[in-house]
């Protein structure tokens, strides 16, 4: 059985927005990313210029590096635009009770 951990409200992730969020026990920091209903979570960290992408622009379903403008499909994580060409971790990703809970471990 997978286990699921809480990573954050709904409401603190706002529609087609990205949010940063670090997580107890997670040495990692993770973006969750709420596009036309839905949410969805990967690694925040750029896997090019390892910068957060929380602070890059969200269009057509990806998150663009601020960095060096590279760009990432968010709901695969398949690196759309060079510089970018490893693939960003997603997660799982399971919403109830006004919650988001991802499969991160």
């Amino acid at each position: 059985m997978t286990t699921l951990t809480l990573v954050c409200k709904t409401s603190e992730v706002p529609e087609n927005g990205v949010k940063q969020i670090s997580i107890p026990g997670f040495d990692e920091e993770f973006a969750v990313y709420h596009l036309d209903g839905e949410y969805f979570v990967t690694d925040d960290m750029c896997t090019h210029g390892m910068v957060s992408l929380a602070g890059g622009d969200i269009e057509d379903g990806q998150i663009f590096c601020p960095l060096h403008g590279g760009a990432f499909d968010i709901r695969t994580g398949k690196a759309t635009e060079l510089p970018c060409r490893v693939k960003l971790k997603t997660y799982a990703v399971e919403v109830k009770d006004d919650a988001v809970y991802a499969a991160l471990s």
